[in-house]
Order: C-alpha cells, then sequence, then structure tokens
C-alpha cells in the first residue's frame, strides 16, 4: 500500500505543472444539446426551448439557431421536463435527464399544427418523482432568492438549515446534518471541501455566486468520502452564453447598523463567459453572543467570486473559480467579560473591558478541463487550491481577557495563528451507454497545517486554589510546592510568568480512488460502487468502502421505494488538530484546557449506514420524499469549546448510534404559490469514554446525548406570487424542540443554581416558587440558591429557567437530558422585482423581518462542546436593487 500511495504522488507531483496551466469545467452538472427539424426532416430555426424542474424551480430558455441547434449548459444533476414551441408546429413535450457530465441528446421532431408563441408548463405527477436510491434535496435560485435568511455573513449555512430536513440549526453559521456535529463537505463544481465553513472557523462561498445546490442525506455515491452526512453539491452561476450582459447592483441597510453592498455580472458569447459576484457586509452583530443583547460584536466580511469558461473547441472546455473572501470580527463580550470593578493584578487599576477579535482570510481557485471522447464518454481533470488563515488577537491588556476559559471560572489570555492551505488535484472518466451511467475516478489531497497558540494565566487566585494529586494545596506561603504549580506557574502572568508557546506543523495526504454505476432498468434503478480511501495524517488509516443503494418506481401508483448502504472512512476534523493530538499528552496544556491526559492521538472512525425510504407524488400537487437512517460510527467527533471563543478542538469519543426519520414535501408552483416542508427526529447517542482531543469528559461512563441531539425539527417555507408582474411574499416558519443543554451542572435546579453566576442565571431566567407562591426570577444582584435561609427555602413549590428545561428529579443523560426550550421563529421577506414595470432595466425592493414575533431563545447554553448563544432577535432589512 505504501509504495502504492508514492508512485501516485509521483504521477500527481508531474502532472500539476501541466494542469494548471491548461485546466477547467464542472462535476456537478452537465449539458442537454439537440436540433428540432420539422416532419421532412429539415432544421427549424428560432424556436422557443424550454426545460423546468418543477420540484426544484429551476427554468432555462433557449432559442435554437440557425442550424437548427439548441444546448443547455451547467444543467445541474436531475430529470427535467423539455417543451419545445414554434410558429406552425404542434407544442412538443418530452422528458430528458441529466445524470452525468456527459451531455445528454434531446433531438426533438416537431409535427404540423397550430401556430402558437408560447406554452403553459404543468408538472405531472410522474415529473415529481426521481428514481434515485440517495435521498437529497435540489434548491435553485428561484427559492433562495426569495426565501428570509438569518444569517447574512452565513447566507449558505442558513439556506442548508432551512430548506434540508435532518439538518439542527446551531450558533454562527453552524448547523448539525442529520444528527452529526461538521460532519458535512461541499463539492463546488466538483471541488471537495470537507473542512468546516462556519463563520468562526472559514469563509463560506458566497450565496450570489451559487445557481443551484443539492443537498445528498442520504447513503452517499462513492465519489464522495470523508464527512459525508451531508454532501451539499454547488454550482455555480456562468456567463458562458449570456449575451448581452445581465447583472444587478444592490444595497441594504438594517438592524444592528448592518450594511450590504452587492455586484454581479455575467456576460460571454457561445465560446466563453464570465460570471464576477462581490459583495461586502458591515454589522453590530456579526456572530451569535452570549448575551441577548450583543455587547462588543461588530465584523464585516468581502466576498469576491470569479468563474471563467472557455470553450475551446467542440470537445474541449476550460473552466475555473477564483474566490477571495476576508472576514473580521469581535468576540462578543458577556457581562463577566465587561471587568465591571475588577482590578488590574499588577497595577491596581480599573480593568478595561475584554478585546479579543479575529481575523479569517480564504482563497480558492480551482481550474478544471473537461474532454469529450466521444458522445458517450467525458474525460475530466482538475486541481485546486484553498489557502485558509485564521488570527485571534487577544485584548491590548492580557488581564481584561474574560473569564471562564479555565475550568472552576478562573481567566486565561490566548492567541491563534492558525493555517490551513488545502491543494489537490481530481479525476475522472464518465461513460453513459444504455442502461449504464458509470463514473471512476480518483481525488488527491494535500493539507498543510500549521498551528502557533499561545495562552497564560490571568488570574492570581487559580494556581493558590490547585491541589496536587494527593488532594493537599499547591501553594503554602504563596510557594508553589508541586504538580500541577510547578508545571503551571511559568505561565502564570500574574507572577512575572510569560505565555506558553505551541508551534505545530503537519501535512495531511490523502488519496481516494472510487469505481461507481448507477443502472436504470425498467422500473429499477441501482447505484453499485467502491470506494478507496487512504489517509497520511497524524495517524495513518485506510479503507475499503462499498456503497449500494437500489430504487424501484411503481408507476401505477406514482411512488418510488429505495434502501442503501455505506461503508464510510471519517477522517479527523483538521483544525486545531495538532494542538488537540499531541498537545493532549501535555500536562500544562490539559490542566488549562482541561479534559484528560490522553497519549493516543484522534485516530479515523469508520461508520456503516443504512437507509430506507420512499417518494410519493399526490397528484401534480406535490411530492413527499420521507427516508430513515442509522448511523453506527466507531470513533466519533466533536468539538469542544475554549471558554466564549471561537476557538475550538477536536475530540473523539469511542462510537456513537444516531437514527431517525427525515421528510421532505415539496408543493410545485400552483397559480403563483410554492410550498417546502421539511421535519425530523434524529437520535444521537454517543457512548464514552473519550478516546481522543482535548476538552472535559462528560461525568460517568453512560452513553449519553450529544448537544446536537434534537427531538423534532421542522421548517415550512412558502411563497406567493398572484401574477408575474406584481409584489410577492416569502413566510418561514421553523420549530425546533431544542438542543441538549451538555453541561454537566445543568442537571437540576440545585446543582444550576449553586454553579451559575448571577449573570448566568439571569441570562437563563433562573426561577423559584417559594412556599407562599412567590415567584423570584434570578437577577445581577440576586441570584438565587436553595437551602435554609435562601429566598426560595429548602423546598419550594417549583423551580426552573424560561429559557431551558432543567430535567429535574427525572434527570438522565441518555433518556431525559436538560435540554433548551423549544422555539418557533417567524421569518417574513416581501418584495417587488420590477418596480417601475421596465422591460430592460428594472429596479427592486425588497424588505425582510427575521424573528418576527421577536422570540428570546437559546441555541445553546454553556455547552461544553459549543458555549452559549442566543437566535437572532427581531431585526429589519431593506434592500435595494437596479438590474441589467
Amino acid at each position: 500500500m505504501r509504495i502504492v500511495f508514492r508512485s501516485c504522488l509521483v504521477f500527481v507531483s508531474q502532472l500539476a505543472l501541466w494542469i494548471c496551466v491548461a485546466s477547467a469545467q464542472l462535476g456537478n452538472s452537465g449539458s442537454i444539446e439537440g436540433v428540432v427539424k420539422d416532419p421532412s426532416g429539415g432544421v427549424v430555426a428560432n424556436a422557443t426551448v424550454e426545460i423546468t424542474n418543477p420540484v426544484s424551480g429551476f427554468t432555462r430558455q433557449t432559442t435554437t439557431g440557425s442550424d437548427g441547434n439548441f444546448r443547455f449548459t451547467n444543467v445541474p444533476f436531475n430529470p427535467y421536463h423539455l417543451t419545445v414551441t414554434a410558429g406552425g408546429f404542434a407544442n412538443y413535450a418530452s422528458d430528458v435527464e441529466v445524470r452525468s457530465t456527459v451531455p445528454a441528446k434531446a433531438d426533438v421532431s416537431l409535427k404540423v399544427g397550430t401556430s402558437v408563441t408560447s406554452v403553459t408548463v404543468q408538472a405531472n405527477a410522474e415529473d415529481l418523482l426521481e428514481n434515485d436510491p440517495s435521498f437529497h434535496t435540489d434548491v435553485d435560485t428561484s427559492l433562495t432568492d426569495r426565501m428570509p435568511l438569518e444569517s447574512q455573513s452565513s447566507s449558505v449555512s442558513s439556506l442548508v438549515t432551512l430548506a434540508t430536513p435532518g439538518v439542527v440549526a446551531d450558533s454562527n453559521g453552524l448547523f448539525h446534518g442529520l444528527g452529526d456535529h461538521a460532519e458535512n463537505s461541499f463539492s463546488v463544481d466538483g471541488q471537495p471541501i470537507t473542512d468546516q465553513q462556519s463563520k468562526v472557523f472559514s469563509n463560506q462561498i458566497p450565496l450570489d455566486s451559487i445557481q443551484s445546490l443539492e443537498a445528498v442525506s442520504g447513503g452517499p455515491p462513492a465519489e464522495y468520502g470523508d464527512k459525508t452526512s451531508l454532501v451539499i453539491k454547488v454550482t455555480t452561476r456562468s456567463g458562458l452564453g449570456v449575451k448581452p450582459a445581465t447583472g444587478s447592483i444592490s444595497t441594504s441597510y438594517g438592524s444592528f447598523g448592518s450594511v450590504t453592498g452587492a455586484f454581479r455580472v455575467a456576460y460571454g458569447t457561445d465560446k466563453w463567459g464570465n460570471f464576477l459576484a462581490a459583495n461586502g457586509l458591515n454589522t453590530s452583530r456579526f456572530l451569535d453572543p452570549p448575551q441577548l443583547h450583543a455587547i462588543h460584536d461588530k465584523g464585516n466580511e468581502e466576498n469576491i467570486f470569479d468563474r471563467v469558461d472557455f470553450q475551446l473547441s467542440k470537445a474541449d472546455t476550460i473552466h475555473t473559480n477564483f474566490q477571495y473572501t476576508r472576514s473580521w470580527f469581535q468576540t462578543p463580550n458577556t457581562i463577566d467579560n465587561l471587568n465591571l470593578g475588577i482590578p488590574d493584578p499588577v497595577t491596581g487599576l480599573p480593568l478595561p473591558p475584554a478585546d479579543q477579535r479575529a481575523l479569517i482570510k480564504t482563497y480558492n481557485i480551482a481550474p478544471v478541463w473537461t474532454r469529450l471522447i466521444s458522445s458517450n464518454t467525458l474525460f475530466t481533470l482538475g486541481a485546486f487550491v484553498r489557502p485558509d488563515q485564521f488570527n485571534y488577537y487577544p485584548s491590548g491588556n492580557v488581564f481584561a481577557d474574560g473569564t471562564g476559559f479555565i475550568p472552576g471560572g478562573s481567566s486565561a489570555t490566548l492567541n491563534q495563528n492558525r493555517k490551513l492551505t488545502n491543494a489537490g488535484l481530481r479525476s475522472d472518466l464518465s461513460y453513459v451507454k444504455g442502461v449504464h451511467n458509470i463514473k471512476v475516478g480518483g481525488t488527491f489531497q494535500h493539507t498543510f497545517l500549521t498551528e502557533d497558540f499561545n495562552f497564560g494565566i490571568t488570574d492570581p487566585n487559580f494556581l493558590p486554589s490547585q491541589n496536587d494529586a494527593a488532594g493537599n494545596p499547591c501553594f503554602v506561603n504563596n510557594i508553589a510546592l508541586a504538580s500541577p504549580c510547578t508545571d503551571l506557574l511559568p505561565f502564570d502572568l500574574t507572577r512575572n510568568g510569560r505565555l506558553f508557546p505551541f508551534h505545530g506543523h503537519t501535512d495531511v495526504k490523502e488519496l481516494a480512488l472510487y469505481a461507481q454505476d448507477t443502472i436504470t432498468e425498467g422500473n429499477w434503478a441501482f447505484n453499485l460502487g467502491i470506494r478507496f480511501d487512504l489517509y497520511r495524517g497524524i495517524v495513518h488509516d485506510w479503507q475499503p468502502e462499498p456503497r449500494v443503494g437500489v430504487a424501484y418506481n411503481i408507476k401505477k401508483t406514482n411512488s418510488v421505494l429505495r434502501v442503501s448502504y455505506s461503508r464510510v472512512l471519517e477522517t479527523p476534523f483538521n483544525e486545531n488538530l495538532i494542538l488537540a493530538s499531541v498537545g493532549a499528552a501535555n500536562p500544562v496544556i490539559t490542566d488549562v484546557i482541561g479534559g484528560q491526559s490522553l497519549q493516543s492521538p484522534i485516530r479515523s472512525g469508520q461508520r456503516n449506514q443504512f437507509n430506507a425510504g420512499f417518494q410519493q407524488a399526490i397528484g401534480k400537487y406535490a411530492v413527499v420524499d420521507a427516508d430513515y437512517l442509522w448511523k453506527y460510527t466507531h470513533n466519533a467527533y466533536d468539538f469542544s469549546t475554549f471558554g466564549n471563543t471561537p476557538i475550538f478542538f477536536p475530540i473523539a469519543w469511542k462510537s456513537s448510534k444516531i437514527d431517525g426519520p427525515s421528510v421532505r414535501v415539496s408543493m410545485p408552483n400552483f397559480h403563483g404559490l410554492t410550498a417546502l416542508v421539511v421535519l425530523a427526529h434524529v437520535r444521537a447517542r454517543y457512548f464514552p469514554p473519550q478516546i481522543g482531543g482535548l476538552g472535559t469528559t462528560l461525568a460517568g461512563g453512560e452513553v449519553f446525548r450529544i448537544d446536537h441531539d434534537q427531538a423534532f425539527n421542522q421548517t415550512t417555507h412558502i411563497q406567493y406570487q398572484p401574477y408575474k408582474n406584481l409584489p410577492w411574499i416569502g413566510f418561514n416558519w421553523r420549530y425546533d424542540s431544542g438542543l441538549v443543554a451538555s453541561n454537566p451542572n445543568l442537571d437540576n435546579f440545585d446543582h444550576a443554581s449553586s454553579f451559575l453566576d448571577a449573570n448566568q442565571q439571569t441570562t437563563i431566567g433562573l426561577f423559584c416558587v417559594d412556599a407562599g407562591g412567590v415567584m423570584h426570577t434570578a437577577t445581577l444582584s440576586s441570584p438565587l440558591a436553595l437551602g435554609a435561609g435562601t429566598i426560595c427555602g429548602a423546598n419550594p413549590l417549583r423551580t426552573g429557567a424560561k429559557l431551558i428545561n432543567i430535567a429535574g428529579a427525572t434527570f438522565d443523560v441518555d433518556h431525559n437530558p436538560t435540554r433548551v426550550k423549544p422555539r418557533n421563529l417567524f421569518d417574513v421577506s416581501v418584495g417587488d422585482d420590477n418596480l417601475f414595470r421596465a422591460d430592460r432595466y428594472k429596479w427592486s425592493l425588497r424588505f425582510t423581518v427575521i424573528n418576527l414575533t421577536n422570540k428570546t431563545a437559546l441555541y445553546n447554553f454553556l455547552s461544553t462542546f459549543s458555549g452559549t448563544h442566543f437566535v437572532t432577535p427581531r431585526s429589519y432589512n431593506a434592500e435595494l436593487g437596479f438590474h441589467f
């Protein structure tokens, strides 16, 4: 295996120089081409050809040339309804499927008939079904352009969360796909991106650049590996064949002083095209804060995306994506971080508020070259490089950095410079013939990781409060006697210490080879594939991964039944991987950050996944798509957070079991009304012990619900535009039953009241009802506690919290954990795409309200994995756009 791997490296390195000069095209879209003829065989020029997918809302229209030919490029993989109209001929309609990068042929022979100039396309029940063994959700710009999205800085995450069943919303653009944390991957025009894309880790591809996306939550085909709980296949916009140039300029202003500006343009000919998008955001609520009212939460983001296409010949195409994104943001403060009345331990002067900040820069270049070898064979060769740099800066006065970083509530200062550069090559050969749709290929990725991490203790009382292994005080007469005090003393800044330095670098090499065949025979569809992953990082691993899926179309009842099995090798998270793997054996690091001293680095995970589901068309009006999954993972991953900073460390548990149903109901356009409903119930059970990484292990050795377990969630989205030239309205209703509050000190009121400080009690609205029936709610000046002499006494009538459900006497880490309280959130957007009813140059106006009822709710609270974060309060945004 080692010889094979080294041989591949030699081949890849020799190929890299050539591909960077002459490469490009796509992995998530294909094309439809054909010729329109009359009954005598003559070509028909200027015929109108239209393709539509009623479920995703994708629509494209073109006209035939003087030779009768038509061509649609950059078409996402899906079935389409094709219609042709021409003067003097009868309307023509047929179905065509795009399932490969190999062009789909759709030649048309018209019959003489009544002259028509247009046709109204209506979906039939069979048009709503896909005979596909993998459960997935298709989303087009017709949905994204009018859906109210909560996060302006993580719009893609917001879209995926709202439109995909089984996705649980978390803070700061994080989302949990089908019971897993961050086991999601993006495939942007075929480029694999498996690193985290939330706004505290990296920068996402801008929403303006996306034409459509497909979120695969069922069994992943063999071409996808690594992180496959949710595979998000993105097709970007193209300027190929767009003439004259089209585009838009827009600006918006909203709550929290949020200002945006955006520009996009697409232009080109039949031989080349360019799509360019640029946008910027400045706001006073960039991250989801740990307090209801954001404190110290300013941020800005700038995006540039450019896609260039060249049709070199009928057989050769070059396509290249460029992206640069920069985001700068403050770390939101809690009231405790304001340091009110706290003196500087060195000067004795009042400390200023904490002022921690972060800067993230992301670049991406991804060229691809495709060669049409024959009418049914296409070769693709691509390269990519994506540098990602995260810088975290401490306060100007290091003693101002917030409390709660060290277990027990003490404080520390820290800074970090983390670099992640992912470079690679990918190639595949697609062959379509008869019932077979074959694809074989491989991907090589080389990830360069560099981590610089420094911290120092800023609490003068931390070390004197510690005990040695025998339970004896570490300090006597201000002299350190034993470990851990002697280990930490050099890094106690209050005792003339210095910052603890950590520097790490490693290379992660991954090679994937796969072969798959989608066989369509009658009512049957089969996905058969095999994948081999070879991983060489801090640990080494490899695994064969069979993938198989079967679907059967019961045409009489317009139903599709499907089952699938997938074996997946899950690789460790790259973010802070070195520190979590190597640093976990360092007693200084584990004493400050928390967790066990683990000698073994984070290893790869092995997953067996089973899916079973069905599709059912309800006439031509709606389609129900349901799926049930079972995932069994050995070596299951999550993250732990460092205080309330955006710095997280990967951790690994012995195993996990995840299961549950997901459902999507789609209603195609019906007299201007479109609807989408997604709902899910996913259980996420993790099994101790913690076997790798940094972070606090939950107490006890029994199975527990991880903090991304949520009993039920649903999203309903409705759009309505009665007539094409009238205003439209978009509406969201999101219900979340509440994530698990994973902190072990929240199991009952007594523990919570003694563990939480006054600000934390006030944050969740902790309350108790005394023997006289009087309710007392915690305030900053009057925190609560139980017992003789306290305000509620030893036996209150009732206890609880307004924002979390404290389980109390029935607490069970598996069957009844403490959870964040349920929430219903409503968003609405109203707009007009053509204010002055112009033909060429149009003005648009849009007004959006997020959290219409101003619901106060939490994503999570003191989670050992992700901290505390509030959902966005009611916010407004008005956008004005000019379109040409």
